[in-house]
């Protein structure tokens, strides 16, 4: 936002989770702002952070979501990084699976909304006003652990709300909450957000626990099942360009699909495992394994084209963003106690 890049991060040792801020020019940081101090989740997922929620921005406000002492909280700051208020979204400590908390908060309308889901009485889909904190609605969800981020699909006919798992698709109106339907697709835990092509009237989902599976969903009326196939995108997203889906598995193979029917395109494998969610810039996709590598590839059915392959650090998770013609990256260097992070600013 502006000249300044905003993170959320966590101290284990010191038992702290923080908004950072940068300075967008010359990555200087500018401000650490401890949000919570102890009470932090006593078992994650070994490859999890104690920080996974991205920022949310509303242009004039940033919102935070951290899972602490056995909950979900919400923090809205100004862009300063001075808090304004903060929620307690709902109970989150799952019983079966122990992994720690991961989706992130969205902003549409005037709301900032959440997805908590996990197996017991707090799953549910919240909805928070931007500017007092007053909560505004409340959606049940099914009571098993799952971890996506809901996605705001803007439609002609206006904004509509798309999430995954559970082992479900579903859609619901985003100012009130109403479920406008559900349909048994994906597999019970996913954690990528749901992607979608309003010509094609298809939404596109991934899942990889405890089986596989990639769908496409019909959008309006009755929200079938239009096409499906094995490939597993468990912790990325997907991308739709042009009616067509690009995807990179679990396994490190790269898939185009034709949005319509599924054919497959084109297939390559590119290696290593993923964890980061392809981005598209121009005509181009960029993408980075756990490895730190990031490949750079046309966004064309007609064929598999690499266009560059860089290397940063030792460890990548994290997407990168877009901003003023750079790419800014999170990445790592070490593994343990040697283990040390980096924003970087790629670009000309």
């Amino acid at each position: 936002m502006g000249n300044r890049i905003y993170l959320t991060t966590a101290d284990a040792t010191e038992q702290t989770q923080s908004l950072l801020i940068f300075d967008k020019r010359d990555g200087n940081l500018m401000k650490q702002k401890v949000v919570h101090q102890g009470n932090l989740a006593e078992k994650i997922y070994h490859a999890n952070t104690h920080a996974n929620s991205t920022v949310a921005c509303d242009g004039s406000r940033l919102f935070t979501l951290f899972n602490n002492d056995q909950a979900v909280w919400l923090t809205c700051f100004d862009l300063e990084g001075e808090q304004l208020w903060q929620e307690r979204v709902a109970s989150f400590a799952p019983v079966k699976f122990s992994f720690g908390h991961g989706s992130s908060p969205i902003v549409v309308d005037g709301l900032v909304i959440i997805a908590n889901e996990y197996d017991g009485e707090g799953s549910c889909l919240a909805a928070f006003d931007t500017q007092t904190g007053e909560e505004k609605w409340r959606t049940p969800r099914q009571q098993n652990i799952s971890f996506s981020t809901p996605a705001i699909a803007r439609l002609k006919a206006g904004n509509t709300l798309l999430l995954s798992g559970a082992g479900h698709v579903a859609r619901y109106e985003p100012s009130s909450g109403d479920e406008l339907w559900v349909t048994p697709a994906t597999t019970a835990l996913t954690c990528g957000t749901v992607v979608w092509d309003e010509t094609l009237g298809l939404a596109f989902a991934s899942g990889g626990y405890p089986t596989s599976q990639t769908v496409a969903v019909r959008l309006d009326g009755d929200p079938e099942i239009v096409w499906k196939n094995s490939t597993k995108c468990y912790e990325q997203s997907m991308l739709v360009v042009d009616g067509f889906v690009y995807a990179v598995a679990d396994s490190g193979v790269g898939f185009c699909w034709r949005g319509s029917d599924g054919k497959r395109m084109w297939k390559r494998r590119l290696g290593g495992k993923y964890s980061s969610s392809p981005l598209l810039v121009g005509d181009r996709i960029y993408v980075t394994n756990q490895a730190g590598t990031t490949f750079v590839f046309r966004a064309t059915p007609a064929k598999f084209e690499l266009l560059a392959e860089n290397q940063l650090g030792n460890l990548g998770y994290a997407t990168p963003a877009p901003s003023d013609a750079k790419l800014y990256h999170r990445f790592a260097r070490g593994k343990g106690k040697d283990r040390q992070e980096f924003l970087a600013a790629i670009g000309e």
